[in-house]
């Protein structure tokens, strides 16, 4: 797999050039790929690669089908309770200016807008620990392959599209019915530590692999699309692969 290393943890737009998920597939499918989104829902460029994604393998119904499945990623595994002010948070850890972070913003809000995502005009507000939702991602595919997609979308829009943090038990539980899962058994698991550990191992894997930047895309366990690419891109990424797998 082809691995893009960086100092530290990101978020990331489009850089140039162990369960099922769910089956996303054509009237006449052809080739099955495996498809392993690692992803933050603190990264609003995770909102505009789900999209771009799902864009493009509509386009290929007839040619590709994909096994889609999230993996946890955390851009700030340290952030304490309360969070922390965005533009102080990226300053900080990027360097950027007002400025510059107002211009990204609004990029992001155009790219959104094109694979139907819409984001809080005014941005996030403040950067959360994302643990918690990450946990209920996990129990969300044991449930589901359907599930856990239903549940991703539901934080993403709580998050990136109101601004609500993932910190609240509340916001959590309300995604939670959103994606028709079992709120009690949601509210055990927050209670709780379960699946902290597999969560856990499954970040250090990944890691381990050399991920390092969200969103990163993982097909068939061999190739890596990073960053938020627009959806032409993943079209032609998918149909070579796709491609390939066949010959």
């Amino acid at each position: 797999m082809t691995t893009l290393i960086q100092t530290h943890r990101r978020c990331g737009g489009p850089i140039r050039p162990e369960a099922r998920g769910i089956l996303l597939e054509s009237a006449a499918m052809t080739t099955t790929l495996k498809i392993d989104f690692v992803s933050d829902i603190s990264c609003p460029w995770c909102a505009v690669g789900l999209g771009a994604l799902e864009q493009a393998l509509d386009t290929l119904k007839g040619e590709v089908s994909a096994e889609l499945h999230f993996q946890p990623f955390e851009l700030n595994p340290q952030m304490p309770p309360g969070g922390q002010d965005i533009a102080e948070h990226l300053t900080e850890k990027y360097g950027s200016t007002p400025e510059q972070q107002a211009q990204i913003r609004e990029t992001i809000r155009q790219r959104g807008a094109e694979v139907g995502f819409t984001f809080r005009p005014a941005g996030r507000g403040r950067i959360w620990n994302t643990f918690n939702a990450h946990r209920l991602l996990h129990w969300a595919r044991l449930e589901g392959a359907a599930k856990q997609v239903a549940l991703k979308k539901a934080l993403l829009a709580a998050y990136q599209g109101r601004g609500e943090s993932p910190e609240s038990p509340e916001v959590l539980l309300a995604a939670v019915a959103v994606a028709g899962l079992d709120g009690v058994r949601a509210r055990d698991i927050l209670d709780s530590d379960a699946f902290a550990a597999e969560v856990r191992a499954q970040e250090q894997f990944y890691q381990n692999a050399g991920i390092h930047s969200v969103p990163a895309v993982i097909i068939n366990d061999r190739h890596l699309i990073s960053g938020g690419q627009p959806a032409a891109v993943f079209e032609q990424a998918l149909r070579q692969i796709a491609a390939q797998a066949e010959a």
